[in-house]
Order: structure tokens, then sequence, then C-alpha cells
């Protein structure tokens, strides 16, 4: 296997967790949540999104986490910023990074942002305006880049014209987004290796859902054709908000088995999955979820089935 010495694990629960969830959360749990991704070794968080209230009410409070978040150094606090209006709250709460998002769909992107593609863009180039003269660094996401829930395949095309329009822009760090959850490791393989053999200086992420039950395959796949950054959600929670519906109930890939599957494959995280899997139990409590789609979690590691086979009682 031709795998990177190095990928970095980027933590989404707290914006793209929570979004999806039915309960509404106060800040404080938001906050405890943040404090206990950071103590577990995360250094890029996704804090919440900068978006109209009424479009997604369980990220209204998200200046307010901002301004009270205890930022800890060397972890880069990240927002979602759908448009210029998110950039600029964006700017103004302090920011560490601002993530704008693209949809590779006219259908989906209008359901989830009320823009065409090219809407979407001219607002990202605009964006990109208020990142460099802010100086906060900007990255695009490029939603259902391999596959749309209601236009199908998505044209590899298409993905690389959105680049092709935003690297002048200065945009130099894009993240293929794997939204529904439904691609294969061969797709994202060589929708990856196209982007990195045509810039072989941009940094590229993939962010993972797992509905196919293929995200760690995929995840593997890319990483040998070149991507650095892999996202995931905490306990396996959140996933897209404008899906068909009747859809399977998973949602994003679980961070622990994300880190679970790097490390055992000698591929260093910086993390200990021991910690993350601990992270995870402590959030599952505090945000009292009943249900995980996580692996790791469930105890699927080799240090528990050593511990429990301390304590096993011998046969015979």
């Amino acid at each position: 296997m031709n795998l990177p010495e190095s990928v970095e694990i980027v933590e989404v629960a707290p914006r793209d967790g929570l979004q999806s969830q039915e309960r509404h959360y106060s800040v404080e749990a938001k906050l405890k949540m943040l404090d206990v991704l950071a103590d577990a070794g995360f250094k890029r968080i996704e804090v919440t999104g900068m978006v109209r209230p009424d479009v997604i009410p369980q990220l209204a409070d998200g200046a307010e986490v901002f301004e009270r978040l205890e930022r800890r150094p060397g972890v880069t606090y990240r927002a979602l910023v759908p448009n210029v209006k998110g950039a600029q709250r964006a700017i103004d709460v302090r920011a560490d990074e601002m993530l704008g998002l693209v949809v590779a769909s006219d259908t989906y992107n209008l359901k989830n942002s009320k823009m065409t593609v090219d809407e979407n863009v001219e607002q990202l180039v605009k964006m990109a305006e208020l990142s460099r003269d802010s100086g906060v660094p900007m990255l695009v996401a490029i939603g259902a880049a391999m596959f749309c829930p209601y236009e199908g395949d998505t044209p590899p095309e298409r993905v690389l014209g959105i680049i092709e329009q935003l690297v002048p822009e200065g945009i130099n760090s894009f993240y293929l987004a794997v939204s529904v959850g439904l691609d294969n490791p061969k797709t994202a393989y060589d929708m990856s290796a196209r982007i990195k053999d045509r810039w072989p200086d941009l940094a590229l992420g993939l962010h993972l859902h797992n509905t196919n039950g293929m995200a760690l395959a995929t995840a593997l796949a890319a990483a040998q054709a070149g991507t650095e950054f892999f996202e995931g959600s905490i306990c396996g929670i959140g996933g897209g908000i404008r899906m068909p519906y009747g859809m399977a109930p998973y949602g994003n890939v679980a961070t622990e088995d994300l880190v679970h599957m790097f490390n055992e494959c000698d591929v260093d995280t910086g993390l200990d999955t021991t910690r993350v899997v601990e992270a995870a139990r402590e959030i599952q409590e505090l945000l009292e979820l009943e249900t995980t789609h996580s692996y790791a979690l469930q105890g699927a590691i080799k240090q528990v089935v050593l511990d429990q086979g301390k304590t096993a009682p011998r046969e015979g």
C-alpha cells in the first residue's frame, strides 16, 4: 500500500454534527464539547456556521459560542460561511479560518443555499477578497463532489471547473465533500488524483459520510491519491440537511473510526486512538446520545479487546 506518512483529522461535529440534531443544545454544552475535543488533541475544529437562524436554528448562537470560546494555543477554530455576510460575521468574531461552500449540483445548491452553482462561485470570489483583506484564511468545500441525490453522478469536469475559477482568487485549499455517503473508493481515488495531478500544490481534503458503509475504505483510497486531511464527526453524528426524505439514518463518518483506521495503518494522525474514543464517550454522555454510528466507540479496538481478555473468566 502506498500510504502517506501522516494525515490531518479535522473535527466538524460542533457544526455539522449538531446542525441536524432535533434537539437544540445550550451554549454551555457546545463550549464543553469544544473543550473535550481540544483536550483530545484535535488541532482543527469546526465550531459553528455563520448562518441565518431561521434556516439552521441549531446554530443560531454561533457568534456567542465564538465570543465565549476558551481558545487553546495551536488549535484552529473554523467557521462555516455560506455567503459574504457570513464571512464578515466570521471575521468579526475572530474565527481562525473560514470555510466557504458550493455544491457541484444546481438542484442541490438551490435547495441548500438558494443559489445556482455559478451564483455561488461569484459569492466565493467576493468572500476570497474579504479573506485576503482581513488575513483570515479561507478554504472551500465542494459538496456532492461525486454524487448528488437529485442529479446522480457528478461529472468530474464540474468539480475541476469550480477549482479552476477559484485558484486565481488565492484559494489554495479545497476539500471534496462526500455529501450523501454513496460514493466509493475508486471514484474518490480518481477524483483526488486528477486534482492533485493538475494542482499539485493545493491542499486537498475529504469530508466523509458513511451511508453505504464505504467511508473508511474511501478515505484510505483518497489518501493513496494524495489527499492530506479528512473530516469526521465525533460519534458519527450529523450529516446533510437537504437529503431526500426516507434516506438511511447514517451521516458523517465517526472521527474515532478515522483515527483508529489511520493509526492502525501506521499513518500518523497526531492523535491517540484511546484518548479520542474516551472523548467520544464523554461527548455521547454530554449530548445524551442514545445512538451512535461508531465502531471504535463500541469497543472495536485492540486495547479494549485485550483488556476484556484479562478480565474474562477462564474456561474449564
